[in-house]
């Protein structure tokens, strides 16, 4: 059948059929400016007809930087209408499996929603075709000139989560709906794509890419790259794509993928997406990953050399259950994606290297969530786990609450019930809900009827509805400690004591290590103290981004100004939103560094992602 749609719109367009069957510009017709779906940030109504499947035909214009091409759509339902997410797309035509043009409207503009797309369907339509281009300012899609890629060809990518996928595809773009998905990707000559489906490993001579989902999946997790691209095999359901130039240091940085993934398996059940890449994007790339099903996009910052920042891989990877396989239903319910995840990366990153180094990591998320909550206010209803983004953007809510809270209730739950019992409920869980999309009430739900009161007296030493639905942190929560942190701690009081950075024994330090250190350091530090520190570890010229934002941050917190060139070129090279974020919070404390940030920003903000963009925007109160 779905082949049989794209020969009728092919034959519609043709003979000059579609076109004329839309709304006029500013008319809604059936659609709403509000979303009447349960998901707020969703004008689909999934209930009465929802998605099933998704066929794609694009092709990539980096001239004009637009994808144009048709969204084939498949449906079931018995409801008189299909209602879709757009923002900022150009609705061409729709035509319907019956090969007749459909009626439909577009709703009025609602900010961070966009507009509703209503399809009018007669009894018994099972599909429809949309033939639309996206807009070249379309906030999912960052096009990369070939100046900014290290290969010196054109390059773009997309980043969908939260509700940007509309931004580029007409779809029902809530978590709560999930659907199969096909592509067909047409790109310039010496370019190759790669999607969130499976991939070729090695170019198309016709410049044609073909992919297929076989698993439902919601539209967040729809992904798209385009670029001068290799592959390495990293195991037998394993590898890397990268720009050639960077390809071989990443697969030696992921060498240990295949370990991670036999440690999660272990853990909480089979791997049910056949395969786990990953690509290596641009450093513009906003986020540190993002786990798109069987393609992890990643930020080149954790090339460190020493593989010493792979528990964003561990992270990534570990969406594989949470998230991906089980998802939240709303944005609301965004801590059951990220709590879930952050809690199993740590899980991950003990099964491959220890407990004590799992510890480290664990103490280093709650300084995380503890920056959050006095930046945030621990009273604040934005320390809930579940929370309530009513007509605010769901990036809001994608802080340390979700990974780091929701990550220490998470371990909370495993003191109280057992490790063994635990990892017994979760991995029930995870097969009990695969492939389903679920909410806060749910999951309580379920955890109340499947753990709690199975176990007499577990129930009121959780304290579960203080966790998701109170503000701040429970006193109940696991406490965590690190025996390496505390060698830290005496260095630390070495040199504050007088020892100079030269005398401290910091061999064998990790980047943890160093991490907790460079956060432990008092608020104001004489220039002589800065000099010293810089001069005995190179912390100005260091190759690990972690450690290089931790001291930029302490650099201008103390008006160090011989960080100045390094601060230039970090923020002008390097997009992740993680580090942009404090370093400008940080600038924009003081007049001058205010004055210095903007003028550093006005050169380095064609080059971030529109996500980075919008935060540091706010910032800096930017106007242009």
């Amino acid at each position: 059948m779905r082949q049989d749609i794209q020969l009728v719109l092919v034959l519609a367009l043709t003979f000059g059929l579609l076109g004329c069957s839309a709304a006029p510009e500013g008319e809604t017709g059936s659609s709403s400016t509000m979303t009447d779906s349960l998901d707020p940030h969703s004008f689909a109504r999934p209930d009465e007809v929802r998605v099933t499947h998704l066929a794609l035909d694009l092709t990539v214009d980096f001239d004009h930087r637009i994808l144009e091409g048709t969204a084939a759509l498949e449906f079931e339902g018995e409801g008189s209408e299909l209602v879709l997410d757009t923002r900022n797309l150009d609705i061409q035509a729709i035509l319907l499996d019956d090969g007749t043009a459909a009626d439909f409207s577009l709703g009025e503009e609602v900010e961070f929603l966009g507009r509703s797309l209503t399809i009018a369907l007669p009894a018994g339509t099972k599909s429809a075709i949309v033939r639309y281009v996206t807009d070249p300012s379309a906030e999912a899609l960052q096009w990369l000139s070939p100046q900014q890629t290290s290969g010196g060809k054109p390059f773009l990518f997309t980043q969908s989560q939260a509700i940007l996928a509309r931004t580029w595809v007409p779809c029902q773009d809530s978590p709560a709906v999930r659907m199969t998905y096909e592509a067909t990707i047409r790109v310039p000559t010496g370019l190759m794509a790669v999607m969130s489906a499976e991939n070729a490993t090695e170019r198309s001579p016709q410049d044609i890419y073909t992919f297929r989902m076989a698993q439902p999946i919601p539209s967040y997790l729809l992904a798209l790259a385009v670029g001068d691209l290799a592959f390495q095999s990293l195991g037998e359901r394993s590898g890397v794509f990268a720009e050639p130039s960077v390809l071989k240091k990443a697969a030696w940085e992921f060498a240990e993928v295949e370990e991670m993934m036999d440690a999660a398996e272990r853990l909480y059940g089979p791997y049910r997406w056949e395969r786990y890449d990953l690509l290596v994007l641009p450093p513009s790339f906003p986020f540190g990953g993002m786990e798109n099903p069987r393609l992890t996009f990643a930020t080149p910052t954790i090339l460190a050399g020493d593989r010493s920042l792979v528990a964003l891989v561990a992270h990534e990877l570990a969406h594989s259950w949470s998230g991906n396989l089980v998802t939240n239903a709303t944005w609301n319910d965004f801590w059951l994606n990220e709590g879930f995840t952050s809690y199993i990366e740590n899980r991950i990153m003990e099964e491959l290297y220890g407990t004590d180094y799992a510890k480290m990591l664990a103490v280093l998320s709650r300084q995380d969530l503890a920056d959050t909550l006095e930046e945030i206010g621990p009273e604040a209803a934005d320390t809930h786990l579940f929370l309530d983004l009513r007509n605010r953007n769901p990036d809001d809510g994608m802080t340390a609450i979700a990974y780091d809270k929701g990550a220490a209730f998470l371990a909370t739950m495993e003191s109280l019930a057992g490790r063994e019992v635990w990892d017994d409920f979760l991995a029930d869980y995870f097969s009990t809900f695969g492939f389903e999309s679920l909410d806060t009430e749910r999951f309580a739900s379920y955890l109340t009827e499947n753990l709690l009161d199975a176990n007499p007296g577990l129930a009121d030493k959780a304290r579960l509805e203080e966790w998701i639905y109170g503000p701040g942190l429970p006193s109940n929560i696991a406490p965590v400690v690190s025996g390496a942190f505390d060698e830290v701690d005496r260095v630390a009081a070495a040199w504050a004591e007088g020892a100079t950075a030269a005398e401290l024994e910091t061999a064998g330090w990790t980047t943890h290590h160093w991490l907790y250190f460079l956060r432990g350091l008092p608020d104001n530090l004489s220039g002589t103290q800065m000099t010293g520190l810089d001069k005995a570890f190179g912390f100005t010229t260091s190759g690990n981004s972690e450690i290089l934002c931790a001291w930029l941050t302490v650099a201008i917190r103390n008006d160090y100004r011989e960080t100045d060139s390094a601060l230039e070129d970090f923020l002008t090279r390097v997009g992740r939103r993680k580090f942009l974020k404090p370093l400008y919070a940080e600038l924009a404390k003081t007049e001058r560094g205010l004055e210095w940030a903007r003028g550093v920003y006005a050169g380095a903000r064609s080059g971030y992602h529109s996500i980075s963009a919008g935060t540091i925007d706010e910032i800096l109160s930017w106007s242009g």
